[in-house]
């Protein structure tokens, strides 16, 4: 199951992730930047705050190797504005019920977005790249605070996911559940760049067959790992945690998955250099228990009823407000 957090159509990116991803190219495109592509209850929607929510969306679509035709940009266009649409009907509506925010809040965000930035002067040349002021800045933290108040307060602390909604989902379910054969082990590492001349090779593999026979006579191979192995895990005698297919190297891989529990793997060469290899336990395949997953279960779920009641307070709202698009 993908229990990922889920973002919602209505929450749109902060400030400083919009900083971030901005491309000039797209905005370079629009007649004007103070031309209006819509009207919400009187409040104008410029095509400047559709260029710079356009940017972000797309620069996350080719980040993912996504790159859309002609026809695609534009419903990602009309799409992109009903977003903006609904961030202003909620906002309108966080303020006709008097919701206010925490000025503190607001400090917060902003003085960690600055110190995302290497000084005072590269911070002020973003915000005049993005056609901001610092007071702009201020009033996008602020609304963004106010529509989470609004949503938690109408939404989010009323939705509630029972056990028996949990069970039932889990139960129909059962597919995504699955988990992969794993193993657990350690591992000795003796480093040796796969282009070093024979002299160097022979030199580490002498160093792992001293260890070999150093294991083999009964020494522990933890504390060997520990004051030998040239990889970030000897610290910790060696070990590596649990791991599936697919996550290490290779050969690495064929020796560990053909180990039982305690057996020690002879000599094992990668790009990194030579192994030796101890695996300490093994889980087969198999379903994950309910108990397990229930949690995350319970988070998942109650995503998606949050998510379908704000979709639905948000045409509430819609149908009551007066909205021209321009577009």
């Amino acid at each position: 199951m993908h229990t990922e957090r889920l973002i919602p159509f209505w929450r749109l990116l902060t400030v400083l992730a919009l900083i971030a991803l901005v491309s000039p190219a797209y905005a370079a495109e629009s007649q004007s930047a103070d031309k209006k592509v819509a009207v919400v209850n009187g409040t104008i929607i410029k095509q400047t705050e559709l260029d710079s929510e356009m940017n972000r969306y797309l620069a996350r679509l080719q980040r993912t190797g996504r790159f859309p035709n002609d026809l695609e940009l534009s419903e990602i266009k009309k799409q992109v504005l009903e977003n903006l649409i609904a961030r202003e009907l909620l906002y309108q509506e966080s303020q006709k019920k008097g919701i206010k925010v925490d000025q503190k809040q607001v400090d917060e965000q902003l003085d960690a977005l600055k110190k995302r930035f290497p000084s005072e002067a590269e911070f002020n040349n973003a915000l005049r790249t993005m056609n901001l002021t610092e007071a702009d800045l201020r009033f996008q933290f602020e609304r963004d605070l106010a529509i989470r108040k609004l949503l938690d307060g109408q939404i989010g602390d009323k939705v509630a996911v029972s056990e028996k909604e949990t069970r039932a989902y889990y139960d129909g379910n059962l597919e995504t559940f699955k988990k992969p054969e794993q193993v657990r082990a350690s591992h000795i590492l003796i480093k040796v760049d796969p282009e070093a001349d024979e002299a160097k090779k022979a030199e580490a593999r002498t160093k792992i067959e001293s260890l070999q026979t150093r294991i083999k006579k009964g020494e522990d191979f933890g504390a060997l790992a520990k004051e030998n192995s040239e990889g970030p895990s000897g610290p910790k005698g060696g070990d590596l945690g649990f791991f599936g297919r697919g996550q290490m190297v290779k050969p690495f891989e064929e020796a560990a998955f053909t180990m039982k529990p305690g057996q020690v793997s002879g000599m094992v060469e990668t790009r990194f250099g030579y192994h030796l290899i101890m695996v300490t336990d093994r889980t087969p395949e198999g379903i994950h228990t309910y108990e397990e997953v229930k949690d995350r279960l319970e988070q998942y779920l109650k995503q998606q009823k949050v998510q379908a009641a704000i979709a639905e307070y948000v045409e509430t709202l819609k149908a009551q407000a007066k909205i021209e698009r321009f577009l």
